[in-house]
């Protein structure tokens, strides 16, 4: 083995880390190849979700997300990293490429980052009445900023509007069954790998409409428990100058620091991101928070637990490696 030629075992590291990585539906919409001490992040397209995210919008982002976790994995092990995003416009599918080289200076911030990786995870249950301190909500925006992402927090009557888009889009899902369908391919019962199983869906809410989606498709998952959860949700709007496939895995990398940061705060986050699946009410999110710009993520944040974690697939499956060719 040549001294760039990552081994299998760091290979695992840093593979394990990129696909804890937060996706829609879990649907693990990535794949990577190694060559020496380069990977190469590529969209699997056998996971697209084109009823709910017909752009591949959503996929980038978790691409971008998994890149960033990557990064935390190369420096936890003493490597820096360098990367490019859509290095190859004649290849659409290949969204990152990173170069990991060892150094005796690895980023200090990726490196603590990396052990908040396997620690969050998302909470779709009632958070805890404390609120969330000026210095954390400081440190969540800085991190999205770092990464060239803008995060803005919402106060209550913002919150409001975007709680009554809710309503609007389960009004326009009412009948597609296109959507519903694909939904029930990926939500529900016992999971193995991949996808949201009935476990972690948390309880239904008590009020309509509720700070957490309920993403239940199966009749057994409609007749959960109910809970109340809170009424002014402490809501962020993650959001890019532009709205390139390049702004979108800009947004992914953003977003999964931000997470990482909340997890360090003791914070566990969860997704509002129905309006965001229609053009109109998505500039309609962009709009409430009085900046230019595009949504990507509406992020509810908070103190509360986890009753469980969504699975992963082994990293086996969806890696290539040079090695394999020699």
């Amino acid at each position: 083995m040549s001294e760039d030629q990552l081994s299998m075992e760091q290979i695992d590291v840093l593979l394990s880390a990129a696909v804890a990585a937060p996706s829609m539906h879990n649907t693990q919409p990535w794949r990577f190849e190694v060559d020496g001490n380069v990977i190469d992040v590529f969209l699997d397209g056998s996971r697209a979700l084109p009823a709910e995210d017909p752009t591949g919008r959503a996929m980038r982002i978790a691409a971008g997300a998994a890149t960033y976790n990557l990064r935390c994995a190369a420096a936890s092990m003493g490597y820096n990293s360098w990367f490019g995003l859509v290095p190859d416009p004649a290849e659409p599918d290949l969204v990152a490429r990173i170069v990991v080289e060892p150094t005796d200076t690895p980023d200090r911030n990726l490196q603590n980052l990396f052990t908040q990786i396997p620690r969050r995870h998302t909470s779709r249950e009632p958070v805890r009445p404390v609120p969330l301190s000026t210095d954390t909500r400081l440190a969540l925006t800085w991190a999205a900023m770092d990464e060239g992402a803008d995060l803005t927090w919402l106060p209550p009557d913002k919150v409001h509007e975007v709680l009554d888009l809710l309503i609007d889009t389960d009004l326009r899902e009412i009948g597609d069954w296109h959507r519903r369908d694909e939904r029930s391919h990926w939500i529900g019962g016992e999971r193995v790998g991949e996808g949201v199983p009935s476990s972690v869906l948390g309880p239904r809410a008590a009020a309509y409409p509720a700070p957490v989606r309920d993403m239940a498709t199966l009749p057994a998952d409609r007749l959960r428990p109910t809970a109340a959860f809170e009424t002014e949700p402490a809501l962020a709007i993650l959001s890019t100058a532009g709205d390139s496939r390049t702004d979108q895995l800009t947004a992914g990398l953003a977003l999964q620091r931000t997470l990482l940061v909340a997890t360090r705060e003791g914070l566990k986050a969860a997704f509002l991101n129905q309006p965001l699946e229609f053009d109109d009410l998505r500039r309609t999110v962009q709009r409430i928070t009085g900046k230019p710009g595009y949504a990507h993520m509406v992020i509810r944040l908070g103190h509360s637990t986890v009753h469980g974690a969504t699975p992963r697939r082994p990293v086996s499956t969806f890696v290539h490696t040079g090695a394999e060719e020699s």
